[in-house]
């Protein structure tokens, strides 16, 4: 009997326990040193994006005209930086005082940037033009410590740091198995990254773009947890193994 008691009791920690490989994060972290950074990131400016533009010049009243209060009309364009914006509609254009209808959807900021100060270079000779994206947030569900929806001020944010913001992986997070959600072109896309290898490094999905949904799914020890019931039939065939081995220990 101490055998079958022995043998059931180590399959119970088996099936519990979580292993060295499910829990290290780049295990083959090696790899990396020395490596050259292959991936750069700008983001791509978005319909319904809100843009902060400033212009400004060595003489300011020469820039006022196009310096208009850039409140959204819902008042909706104010951000916790106190900063205010342009919507970007779904033609993907804004309406810039003294300019008019401006293309920026799909487009980078200093391509932006670039296009503005062609335009106002007709009035002012010195002018400098600054934009940014004030609504680029992400958000992180899941088997985090701290979910939510983070801004990012500096407009550029890769998916370690994102789980970084959300606390890290809670004790249950699953960490070979993250999901990151992407609307690309008007469809959404799907990508699973993998923290325990450093492959995540490569992914087009590093670097998050705005509005990506970040989630970590459970591992099997926490879809336990919340009283999940376990496959049937996988339980049957455990019970069957154990069975079997049972019957032959006890001979």
């Amino acid at each position: 009997m101490k055998k079958v008691f022995l043998l059931i009791l180590v399959v119970v920690c088996l099936n519990s326990c979580a292993t060295k490989k499910e829990i290290l994060y780049f295990q083959d972290s090696e790899t990396l040193d020395q490596q050259a950074i292959s991936q750069s990131f700008e983001p791509i400016i978005e319909r319904n994006d809100i843009l902060h533009i400033s212009v400004s010049s060595m003489d300011s009243e020469v820039v006022k005209p196009f310096q208009r209060d850039s409140r959204l009309e819902n008042g909706a364009g104010t951000n916790n930086l106190g900063l205010q914006g342009y919507l970007v509609d779904s033609e993907g254009t804004i309406q810039f005082p003294g300019v008019g209808s401006i293309d920026v959807a799909g487009k980078t900021r200093a391509t932006v940037e670039a296009d503005l100060k062609t335009a106002l270079l007709e009035y002012v000779k010195d002018v400098v033009v600054d934009v940014r994206i004030i609504n680029f947030k992400i958000t992180v569900l899941g088997e985090v410590n701290s979910p939510g929806v983070f801004t990012i001020e500096d407009e550029r944010v890769t998916i370690p740091q994102a789980i970084g913001l959300a606390g890290d992986f809670s004790e249950d997070g699953r960490r070979s198995d993250v999901t990151v959600i992407r609307e690309i072109d008007g469809k959404r896309r799907v990508a699973r990254i993998d923290f325990t290898n450093t492959e995540l490094f490569d992914s087009p999905f590093y670097f998050l773009k705005q509005n990506d949904i970040v989630y970590v799914e459970p591992s099997l020890k926490g879809v336990k947890k919340s009283g999940f019931i376990p496959d049937i039939p996988a339980l049957l065939s455990l019970f069957t193994i154990v069975l079997s081995t049972v019957i032959i220990l006890t001979r």
